[in-house]
């Protein structure tokens, strides 16, 4: 008997008795069976889902997740009942995938779903792609497969490329269990998408209360669409990148009146709570927030009357505040000629007028320009608004960024 097949019956009788979890985990969740659950075809698959686009990333090495944190987070999740995990082809330039591999392996295949996605500029044909990703992730399936980042322009690519077609003849090979999409555009799009492509079986969308009648995002009509069409929503952003979780004083005590949770627990509740809603994906990047966001989804309850009220109520102090939407996806970093983080930018303005932190012109100067391209730097090749998920004018936003940053010094004057 080989040894790798040796541990894995191992650990399934650990499994199975429930005597492994304190000598896997040493992490103060105890393992939980009742993770909230919904149905899914032949599946249960549990409320709350990890987001594998912000595991914590090596201080030395800031391109390759921490494998000791991360496989931390992966046995907390496990351990409080979380059975799906999404990654994709491009997160971490593909160390989620592999990263998720690594950290899964030790549990039985059948004990968790893996989903990841495609996306048809990654400079590799869908089939190479494909190969790749079970290499990484060290499966001979996923239990499912998004294309990955559906807009009315990316679509076109993937239609030209046959990403579909092939995705849905691996379905057939049983490579693929069940075919879905993720989509950053307005409704009417993914319609569009939806009436060509009928296979289509779940939609990831980006849905939290502050984006609910966003204009740009149109989080109620896309939700809409994938109700009218019968499909399963997959919810991403659902704290919106942060921003639902470091509130501004006076939205953050409307939800303390409530003494019903943190501000995440009021985000992830709402959206999981609508109908059609299968699970809602979290990026948990430390142990704090795993136990946190685990402690309200393991017994799920939806916002009652008075706390979707008040949760309305933050939403228009957001929106009297002007903030700059972004999501901190990073998708527009890697094609910047000047190497600037515009998210952490982005972040540093947001900081200063919305949350008044005196803190953001040394983050700015110090940290986040110091080893790359100030606002002033932008060359306008525009390259970062073609990927932008939420649409954001970024060429317009940094010459604001560098208005309020880069003022000269009294001594300068």
């Amino acid at each position: 008997m080989s040894t790798p097949y040796f541990l894995s019956i191992l650990y399934q009788l650990l499994y199975v008795f429930d005597i492994g979890a304190a000598l896997r985990y040493n992490v103060g969740i105890e393992r939980s069976e009742i993770m909230y659950r919904k149905p899914f075809k032949d599946k249960e698959i549990s409320a709350l889902g990890y987001g594998g686009l912000r595991f914590p990333m090596e201080k030395d090495n800031p391109e390759r997740i921490d494998r000791e944190a991360g496989q931390k987070l992966i046995d907390a999740a496990i351990a409080g009942g979380i059975n799906f995990f999404d990654t994709a082809y491009t997160y971490q330039a593909g160390d989620s995938e592999k990263f998720l591999g690594e950290a899964l392996s030790k549990y039985p295949r059948d004990s968790y779903y893996l989903s990841t996605k495609f996306y048809a500029d990654a400079g590799v044909t869908i089939e190479e792609a494909f190969e790749t990703q079970l290499a990484r992730c060290g499966v001979d399936y996923f239990d499912f497969y998004l294309m990955h980042a559906q807009s009315a322009e990316i679509f076109q690519h993937f239609k030209k490329c046959h990403a579909y077609e092939t995705a849905l003849q691996l379905k057939e090979e049983g490579k693929i269990r069940h075919f879905g999409i993720s989509f950053h555009d307005r409704a009417e799009v993914l319609e569009e998408i939806l009436k060509e492509y009928p296979q289509i079986e779940v939609v990831q969308i980006q849905f939290n209360y502050l984006d609910y009648e966003d204009p740009a995002v149109q989080s109620r009509k896309c939700y809409e669409v994938c109700r009218k069409y019968g499909k399963k929503v997959l919810i991403m952003e659902p704290v919106k990148g942060g921003n639902l979780v470091k509130l501004p004083e006076d939205a953050k005590k409307i939800l303390d009146d409530l003494h019903g949770g943190s501000p995440a627990s009021y985000a992830l509740r709402y959206a999981a709570g609508f109908d059609g809603v299968l699970m809602v994906l979290s990026g948990m990047s430390n142990l704090e927030q795993m136990m946190d966001n685990i402690s309200f989804m393991k017994n799920f309850e939806p916002l009652n009357e008075k706390e979707l009220e008040a949760v309305h109520q933050v939403a228009d102090i957001f929106h009297q505040k002007h903030m700059i939407p972004c999501t901190a996806c990073r998708y527009c970093v890697a094609g910047c000629p000047k190497h600037i983080s515009i998210p952490d930018l982005f972040s540093c303005m947001n900081a200063k007028m919305v949350f008044h932190d005196w803190n953001a012109d040394y983050y700015y100067n110090m940290v986040h320009t110091a080893r790359n391209g100030k606002a002033s730097e932008c060359v306008k090749c525009g390259k970062c608004e073609k990927v932008c998920p939420q649409h954001l004018k970024i060429r317009e936003i940094l010459e604001d960024v560098a208005k309020e940053f880069e003022k000269p010094r009294q001594s300068e004057k």
